[in-house]
């Protein structure tokens, strides 16, 4: 072999050796990149289910005799607000630092948008522990109202998880069209003249508490369009509803 091909040879050896090392940095950058989506969808599982737990908490504590159980889901409410700016760190780093494929990218704008709502759910939860504080409710009629608007709305997330993970669009509007049940209850307790006998302090906070679980279900079911947009790539239309 002569210098020239001597020199052939080794360039088509290094152009081979180099192409094979490329290769593999495509290939462990893509891994990072499914390794770093799928921490991004984990970290929104687990703010959805640290929102779950603030509404069972928020409805244990209204008739319950220890307000620093309220107090607790106060405190809790800010840890809960550090995980929806994680969740918002992970989005930026993946966009500035991938080119997300349309898909991925729904899932990405989604994710901040569902990290959102889930965060006010939260408030909301937190909202209702300040009313234990200030009053305690022993009326049946209304803890029962109550406490069912936080079970409906506990129901929705429990479902929105499984839609979300079977990706069920059938599932995901039945899950919008059920908000309707938890603003029934909350025009009962806002309306109903059960509550002119009580006391006005009483029932104006009752009323508040109200409030904050139709908003909860009002954030579920902006969760489930996002979970909708998610599945199909379509804004949930509002001729569905």
């Amino acid at each position: 072999m002569n210098m020239i091909q001597q020199i052939k040879s080794s360039l088509i050896q290094l152009m081979n050796r180099r192409s094979v090392i490329f290769q593999g940095d495509l290939v462990d950058m893509r891994e990072k990149y499914e390794e770093a989506l799928d921490q991004l969808k984990d970290t929104v599982l687990a703010l959805a289910k640290e929102s779950y737990h603030a509404i069972d908490n928020s409805m244990n504590v209204l008739g319950s005799e220890d307000i620093n159980i309220a107090r607790e889901i106060i405190i809790h409410d800010k840890e809960i607000n550090k995980i929806e700016t994680d969740i918002n760190d992970q989005v930026a780093t993946l966009i500035t630092k991938q080119q997300p494929i349309a898909t991925d990218l729904r899932i990405m704008l989604a994710s901040i948008k569902i990290a959102s709502e889930l965060e006010r759910i939260a408030d909301s939860a937190g909202g209702i522990a300040k009313i234990r504080i200030r009053v305690k409710f022993e009326d049946e009629y209304i803890l029962a109202r109550l406490k069912t608007m936080g079970k409906l709305s506990m129901l929705m997330l429990e479902d929105l998880f499984d839609a979300y993970e079977k990706q069920d669009v059938n599932l995901t509007r039945e899950i919008i069209d059920r908000d309707s049940d938890i603003d029934d209850l909350y025009k009962e307790i806002v309306n109903t003249t059960y509550l002119i006998d009580n006391d006005p302090f009483v029932a104006g906070q009752a009323q508040l508490a109200a409030r904050y679980l139709e908003r909860i279900g009002d954030h579920i079911t902006n969760i489930a369009e996002n979970v909708y947009y998610f599945i199909t790539g379509e804004q949930y239309d509002k001729f569905e509803k």
